[in-house]
C-alpha cells in the first residue's frame, strides 16, 4: 500500500492533466509550452544539481549502464530483424517500429517517480538513462531513418545532427555537472537554492503536460499491432532489463531504478522523428498513448516485482 501510495499520486496529475485537455478546462496547446519548459529549464536544473554533487565514481556505474542500456539495444535490435525478416519492413520504418518499443520517457516520467522513491539517487540514475537514450538511441534512429528515408531530396546534415545533439538540455546539464564533479567545486547555498526551485517545478509540469497532451484518437485502428509493441514495451523490456540487472549483480536501488526506466513509456523524442521523416508516425503516437495509459498498472506491478 505505501508503494501504491506513493505511485498513484503521480500518474494521478497525469489524469488530472487529461481531464483538464478533454473537458476543455484548459486548452491542449499549453502542453506544449510547459513540456519546454520541464525540459528546457526545469529538468536541466534537478539533473545539474544532482550530478554536480556526486563523485565521479558513483556517476560512472558501468553495470547500470550495461543493464539498462543493454536491455534497451537488445529490445531495438530485436524488433528492427523480427520487422525486417517477418513483415518486410525498410530500414527507416523497422528501426521506427523498434524505437517504440526500446526508447524511454526516462526524463518525463521515470525522473520524477524515482525522484520520489530515491531521492538523489533516483534523479542520477534517471539521469544517466536520459543521456544514454539521447546521445546513444536517438543518433542511432536518425541514422537508420537518413538510410531508409522515403523522400530522397530530404538531407539532414551531420553537423546539424550533431549540433541537436550537444545542445540537448540534458546532455549539456550532465556535461558541466560532470566538469563541476570532476573540478571538485563547491555548490554554494544561494546557487543550490536557486536551482532547487527550478527543479522541483519538473514533476508537476512534465506529468501534468503529458496529460493534458494525452489523446486516444489514434487507438481507433491497427489495434492489434499497437497493443503488440505496448506489450513489449511495458512487459518485455522491463524483464530483459531486470535479467541483465540480476546478472550483472546491481543492488536493489540500482536494480528498480533499471526496471523503472525501462517500463515507463516510450519516448515522445521517437514521436517526433516519425513526424519529421513521414515514418509509422500514427503507430508511435498510439503506442505513446497506450504505454501511458497501461503503465499505470504495469509499473506498480514492476515494482511489487522487484
Amino acid at each position: 500500500m505505501h508503494l501504491a501510495g506513493t505511485i498513484l499520486p503521480i500518474f494521478a496529475i497525469i489524469l488530472t492533466g487529461w481531464v483538464a485537455g478533454a473537458s476543455g478546462y484548459m486548452p491542449r496547446a499549453l502542453a506544449a509550452p510547459l513540456m519546454r519548459f520541464a525540459y528546457y529549464v526545469a529538468m536541466p536544473s534537478l539533473v545539474f544539481l544532482t550530478i554536480a554533487d556526486e563523485s565521479l565514481h558513483s556517476l560512472l556505474d558501468w553495470r547500470f549502464l550495461a543493464a539498462f542500456g543493454g536491455g534497451a539495444m537488445i529490445c531495438f535490435v530485436a524488433v528492427m530483424l523480427f520487422a525486417r525478416i517477418a513483415w518486410g519492413a525498410g530500414i527507416g520504418k523497422s528501426g521506427i517500429l523498434a524505437a517504440a518499443v526500446s526508447m524511454t520517457n526516462t526524463g518525463f516520467v521515470a525522473l520524477p517517480i524515482l525522484k520520489t522513491l530515491f531521492g538523489q539517487a533516483g534523479v542520477l540514475a534517471a539521469a544517466i538513462a536520459t543521456v544514454f537514450v539521447g546521445a546513444v538511441m536517438f543518433p542511432i534512429l536518425v541514422l537508420l531513418l537518413e538510410i531508409g528515408r522515403y523522400d530522397t531530396s530530404r538531407n539532414i546534415r551531420t553537423a546539424t545532427l550533431l549540433r541537436q545533439i550537444a545542445t540537448n538540455p540534458v546532455i549539456v546539464a550532465t556535461i558541466f555537472g560532470l566538469l563541476w564533479s570532476i573540478l571538485g567545486l563547491e555548490l554554494y547555498g544561494p546557487l543550490v537554492s536557486f536551482l532547487t526551485i527550478l527543479g522541483e517545478a519538473l514533476t508537476p509540469c512534465a506529468l501534468f503536460a503529458i496529460g493534458l497532451d494525452l489523446t486516444i484518437a489514434e487507438l481507433r485502428e491497427r489495434l492489434g499491432l499497437y497493443a503488440l509493441l505496448t506489450s513489449l514495451k511495458l512487459a518485455i523490456m522491463p524483464l530483459v532489463v531486470y535479467g541483465l540487472c540480476l546478472a550483472a549483480g546491481l543492488d536493489r536501488t540500482a536494480t528498480v531504478a533499471a526496471v523503472v526506466c525501462a517500463a515507463v513509456p516510450t519516448a515522445k523524442s521517437a514521436y517526433v522523428l516519425a513526424v519529421e521523416y513521414d515514418v509509422e508516425k500514427n503507430v508511435v503516437g498510439a503506442v505513446i498513448s497506450m504505454t501511458t495509459l497501461f503503465s499505470v498498472f504495469t509499473l506498480l506491478a514492476w515494482l511489487y516485482v522487484v
